[in-house]
């Protein structure tokens, strides 16, 4: 079975103008773990000043009727973020180090062997307590400030983080830049580290459905997704929405990866977003409809 890892209440609502209560995003993690979602990104452990969408993560968290099965999952960016985690029901952290020295930079004021450091940290404090650690490898298939990351850089990288043994590798292509060719070379110089890798696409330029399927022949059955296509990144300008869930769960459902995943009521999860931000998602099957037709 695919494994998605639903981002919408974190990577999602991080940019939005519209900021939501903690007991509104508590409650789209509850539907959306109704929906059949086994992993769901829920917070992220920032300060509440510098992103004020993600204010309040452990009321969020306090808020959310635990579901049997399903791993919530926090953004930690250094070890204090992980302390606060800990205090918390989650049980899975998720840290993230750039593949460019100028995306750590700017998203994080540290330079990439400062980052490196600190995700070793995280996921070696992670490792003591108890909890899953994953770590995304951002800008892997190109940069805003760099321009194109060749991809044996992202592999180096790669390859240095599976030697702290996380429980998972995430390639994301935070800008929306990479295509299936793109996709399918990164994956192939990662497929033997030994540590289980997943994806996270921006549809940036309407290739992310496009690079699934490419990742799904490369053997990928992990993805990070976001409902209703929703998200970008503030410390990449230009970078849209996340590939939208339920365009993702549409796609592998109909070709014969079972997801587990109620597609019908992601729908209604996305339509309901909608509403609570006052705007049209970017996601296609929300507004298109499931249309599952035989013939």
């Amino acid at each position: 079975m695919i494994g998605l890892c639903e981002v919408g209440p974190r990577d999602g609502l991080q940019n939005e103008a519209t900021v939501l209560a903690p007991g509104a995003r508590a409650q789209l993690v509850d539907r959306l773990a109704a929906c059949g979602i086994g992993r769901i990104e829920a917070v992220s452990f920032v300060r509440d000043d510098l992103v004020p969408p993600m204010a309040g993560a452990e009321a969020v968290v306090a808020a959310i009727t635990p579901r049997p099965g399903v791993v919530y999952a926090g953004l930690v960016l250094n070890e204090r973020g992980l302390e606060r985690l800990r205090h918390t029901t989650l049980r899975e952290a998720h840290a993230v180090i750039a593949c460019t020295e100028s995306f750590n930079q700017r998203n994080a004021n540290a330079t990439t062997e400062e980052a490196f450091a600190g995700v070793a940290a995280i996921v070696a404090a992670a490792r003591d307590v108890g909890l899953r650690a994953t770590v995304t490898l951002s800008v892997a298939f190109g940069c805003p400030f760099e321009g194109a990351v060749a991809e044996a850089r992202a592999v180096a990288l790669a390859e240095r983080v599976a030697a702290l043994v996380p429980d998972e590798i995430v390639l994301a292509d935070t800008i929306g830049v990479a295509t299936p060719w793109q996709v399918r070379r990164v994956l192939a110089g990662v497929a033997g580290l030994g540590v289980p890798v997943g994806l996270h696409l921006h549809d940036t330029r309407n290739t992310a459905i496009a690079n699934v399927y490419a990742a799904l022949e490369a053997g990928v059955r992990s993805f990070d997704a976001s409902v209703g296509g929703i998200g970008g990144c503030p410390f990449a300008p230009g970078a849209s929405g996340n590939v939208a869930t339920e365009d993702v769960v549409y796609l592998l459902e109909r070709e014969g990866f079972p997801t587990g995943i109620d597609l019908d009521g992601l729908i209604g999860v996305a339509r309901w977003v909608a509403e609570l931000l006052g705007r049209a998602l970017p996601g296609s099957v929300h507004r298109a409809g499931p249309a599952l037709l035989d013939g």
